[in-house]
């Protein structure tokens, strides 16, 4: 079947559901996968033939919702490559600038003798973790998750890109979470983009992410929206070095109950920052 006649099947069954440039993207996006054609080469020659049945079954996928990222089974984070799956909520731009925002605050410090030791709670794909290891040579990486399939595949992550992390299997929420920490194991920086949509919250949402992604790592309770953000705070406070830094990604809705949350919590210099579509997302303290 050519090609160009297979676009304009995406572009006539998938109109009532994404964009046109939408469509083109997910489209050229599984040629460039499935057949080595990129957009370039069609525009050039618009009488390529493909096997059609890998492309249409992805087209299926599509007009169910399913994530282009869950098709391709990979998607890129900070210029890293990421396997993910239905266990793991997939990376997004947003968890960019906070990775981004770690690295300049820390990347001096990175190259001093003494090794900077930093814990990514709540890891899921590993993309926070991994990416940090990757960019800060001199600094040990613990990553912790409650779900061992999210573990199985940030594991999995790491060894495609090449670093050494510590995964942790536990539960930031159990009295016992500090169980692994030994006295010597402070942590320079401690990070976390925990589950923070509120149920409420839900109907905001696409379903192409609802009907997907893992809503353990995504929701709370109305009722105790801050939970897991309480908890790492009470983490935290027994577990970071003298100075050391404390980063979230939030809820854009929180903002102000978050810098309440830390300033109660005793910890200082606290800055909130906002993500590229301008909603407050990133938050950091010094203990």
């Amino acid at each position: 079947m050519k090609l160009k006649a297979i676009q304009k099947r995406f572009q006539a069954e998938l109109c009532t559901l994404y964009s046109e440039e939408e469509i083109n993207n997910f489209f050229f996006t599984l040629t460039e996968a499935y057949y080595n054609v990129t957009r370039l080469k069609l525009a050039l020659d618009t009488t390529i033939i493909v096997e059609q049945e890998p492309i249409l079954e992805s087209l299926e996928l599509l007009k169910q919702e399913k994530p282009i990222q869950y098709i391709m089974g990979e998607t890129e984070f900070f210029g890293l490559i990421f396997k993910v799956n239905e266990d793991v909520l997939i990376p997004r731009p947003e968890t960019e600038e906070l990775v981004d925002w770690i690295l300049k605050c820390h990347s001096e410090q990175s190259e001093e003798s003494q090794q900077l030791k930093i814990l990514d709670i709540g890891t899921g794909s590993g993309c926070i973790a991994i990416s940090l290891a990757k960019n800060l040579h001199n600094a040990k990486v613990y990553a912790l998750d409650i779900s061992e399939d999210a573990l199985k595949v940030a594991k999995h992550n790491a060894k495609l890109n090449d670093v050494e992390v510590e995964f942790i299997a536990d539960d930031i929420l159990s009295p016992y979470n500090a169980e692994f920490v030994s006295a010597s194991q402070k942590f320079d920086v401690i990070v976390s983009n925990p589950p923070y949509v509120r149920v409420q919250e839900k109907e905001l949402m696409k379903p192409n992410v609802l009907e997907n992604e893992p809503h353990l790592a995504l929701f709370v309770k109305d009722e105790n929206p801050l939970q897991f953000y309480k908890a790492i705070c009470d983490f935290s406070k027994e577990n970071l070095k003298e100075t050391g830094a404390l980063f979230f990604e939030i809820n854009e809705y929180l903002g102000d109950d978050m810098v309440q949350l830390l300033k109660v919590n005793g910890f200082k210099n606290i800055e909130l920052r906002q993500d590229i579509f301008r909603k407050d997302r990133m938050l950091k303290g010094i203990f």
